[in-house]
């Protein structure tokens, strides 16, 4: 594991050797860390490319820390567009399920004695948020085709591995769960980018310059999109 100083902070990272990819890359995911993709190098130009890019590293790792399994309780801190919410834990003996308030600067939740487990809470999270994706999602998938003028057969909310999106063969559009937990310039651009894939089924040439057409700053919201598969 190599390192990096970057005020007072230590960035961490390991390096893939890929003798495949013509520039170098760096990944931030849950469970890897920071990860540096590339062509073999020198350490001082290693940290070099990692100092580059510290600052949005840093960022990365603060999202993917607090998008985890960690239990809920009390003073946890939970990811929803894009900000992490105190969450407020309180037992009441007065309601029979699991209920979820977010009041826009908390989440406040009422969890009876019999389902005060963190398999059920987490649930209660899930389908909570479940609910959201396709309140906050699903009207801005139609304005955007509208404005685009990039049409879909349907849009589906799932839990995916490994994706933030896809588009099926027949123009479905599937996106990720935890999509929700990102802020909404990552959500349009995950929308417009699965839309345009409606046209173009892979990353072509054709199809990066169809982005470029809706989405001038694409390079740099994918930059951000890039390492935070979950």
């Amino acid at each position: 594991m190599l390192k990096v100083q970057y005020g007072h902070k230590t960035i961490e990272y390991s390096v893939l050797v890929k003798e495949e990819l013509k520039s170098h890359y760096i990944s931030v995911a849950k469970g890897e860390g920071v990860v540096l993709k590339g062509k073999p190098i020198s350490e001082e130009k290693a940290n070099k490319l990692i100092l580059k890019k510290a600052k949005w590293i840093i960022d990365k790792l603060e999202l993917v820390s607090s998008i985890g399994d960690d239990d809920i309780v009390t003073g946890s801190r939970i990811q929803y567009l894009g900000r992490k919410y105190y969450v407020e834990i309180l037992i009441r003996n007065d309601c029979h399920d699991i209920l979820i308030d977010f009041t826009e600067s908390k989440f406040k939740v009422s969890l009876p004695e019999s389902l005060n487990n963190q398999s059920d809470l987490k649930q209660a999270f899930e389908t909570f948020f479940r609910a959201k994706a396709k309140e906050k999602i699903k009207p801005r998938i139609k304005k955007l085709s509208k404005s685009t003028g990039l049409e879909y057969a349907g849009l589906k909310i799932r839990k995916l591995e490994k994706r933030w999106g896809s588009c099926t063969a027949s123009n479905k559009i599937i996106i990720n769960l935890e999509a929700i937990k990102l802020p909404y310039s990552l959500i349009d651009y995950l929308i417009v980018h699965e839309l345009v894939h409606t046209k173009f089924k892979n990353h072509s040439k054709e199809f990066w310059a169809e982005l470029s057409k809706h989405i001038p700053n694409w390079k740099e919201l994918d930059e951000k999109m890039y390492g935070m598969k979950l």
